[in-house]
């Protein structure tokens, strides 16, 4: 079932058109990415839907009941609060009963992992840290809807895997719609992707729908150095791209078959470490639908 419709979304700054006839269906308790280079249009799109600006034109359109937690890119605190203190102000503003304020925030803050933290002040507050508390405070009303602005850009590699496994736990009762340019996090948790390239929406649908649009199928060939990888190139039997240490055989109308490459690797295997068949990455049809490739 939707949750939300998006119909002709449109904001205009003067001449200018930030985003431009955007429309999308979010269905209940899934996790849509919005992909696209900066100045596409993708924290306007938030932003509007957030109602923290008022669109030019177009609407959006609840199917059911209401509640959205907003996550801006970069969240700003008050630096004398403590995470407590913050989290129960955050409580009440979002409609949390005051009786109940701090218990949910108490909950909250565990949820994201700041459980030993809440009597810091949020001015001693890391990265990392700022960008747990700012998830809690978009959840603590426990909103149907949750919509997140580069929710891990600031991030390093492991902070990112923690927020990321937060968000597939909220997925299950929430639905999410978050911007990234952190393309493997839209591979690895996503039910749809919309593509926005100057204000317009170019592309949408599933991971595996996009894929079957714009994949090109190859096999990759991984060899034990640079050498050997670079001497099958001048006698391959196939169009190849060459690598580093790595060849890749594209797969057109089905030919040349895994197995095929298999046989031939079978009897010519000098240098040979892997071989496997690829699907085309998200990096890759971005920048396709962008019109790079």
């Amino acid at each position: 079932m939707s949750l939300l419709e998006v119909k002709n979304l449109t904001k205009r700054y003067g001449n200018e058109l930030a985003v431009d006839d955007v429309t999308f269906l979010l269905e209940e308790r899934t996790a849509t990415a919005l992909i696209g280079p900066n100045g596409s249009g993708k924290t306007t799109t938030l932003s509007m839907m957030g109602g923290l600006l008022r669109p030019t034109a177009g609407s959006i359109n609840w199917n059911s009941g209401s509640g959205i937690g907003f996550l801006p890119q970069y969240p700003r605190f008050f630096p004398w609060l403590t995470a407590l203190e913050f989290m129960e102000m955050a409580a009440k503003i979002s409609g949390v009963d005051a009786k109940h304020a701090r218990a949910q925030s108490m909950r909250t803050l565990e949820f994201v992992g700041l459980k030993g933290e809440m009597k810091k002040k949020t001015g001693a507050f890391s990265g990392g840290m700022k960008q747990r508390l700012g998830l809690a405070q978009a959840i603590v009303h426990q909103p149907q809807l949750l919509l997140l602005d580069e929710p891990v850009s600031a991030l390093d590699p492991a902070g990112r895997r923690e927020i990321m496994d937060l968000l597939k736990s909220l997925q299950q009762d929430t639905t999410i719609l978050y911007s990234t340019h952190i393309l493997n996090d839209a591979e690895e948790m996503t039910d749809q992707l919309l593509f926005l390239q100057n204000g317009r929406l170019v592309e949408q649908g599933s991971l595996a729908d996009v894929r079957s649009r714009y994949a090109e199928p190859r096999i990759r060939v991984k060899f034990s150095d640079t050498a050997a990888a670079a001497a099958f190139t001048e006698k391959a039997p196939w169009e190849i791209k060459h690598e580093g240490n790595a060849v890749y055989i594209p797969v057109i109308d089905g030919r040349p078959a895994l197995q095929e490459v298999l046989n031939y690797f079978a009897a010519n295997s000098a240098g040979v470490t892997g071989i496997e068949h690829q699907a085309a990455s998200l990096e890759e049809i971005f920048l396709k639908v962008a019109g790079v490739r």
